[in-house]
């Protein structure tokens, strides 16, 4: 676990900075896009079950806001903990995971 934090452990690390706001991004990107996918092609499109079950319990703009607040939360932790690699790491996971599957659905309807 040293590893992921070590060698980006200064107070202004331009590589942390990139990650954490690039980390925000993605995350508002995926707000919109799961905002627009159940909108569109209804609660059965996502794959995420602890969001499904959120929209279930709380409604769709309510769920996805808080679970994306949460998720933006945590990001902002790491941050702080200078986990950059850690930060990044993830920026790159909900970009292959979350924005491309969106895209690819959005682009092909």
């Amino acid at each position: 676990m040293r590893r992921l934090y070590r060698a980006w452990d200064t107070p202004d690390s331009l590589f942390g900075d990139v990650a954490v706001v690039g980390f925000l991004l993605v995350q508002v990107l995926d707000g919109m896009f799961t905002y627009l996918g159940v909108t569109i092609w209804g609660l059965h499109i996502e794959a995420n079950p602890i969001i499904s079950s959120a929209v279930e319990y709380a409604g769709l703009g309510r769920a996805v806001a808080g679970a994306k607040l949460a998720a933006m939360a945590f990001g902002i932790l790491l941050h702080m903990r200078r986990v950059h690699s850690l930060v990044a790491l993830l920026t790159a996971f909900y970009v292959l995971v979350a924005i491309l599957p969106w895209a690819i659905l959005f682009l092909r309807s």
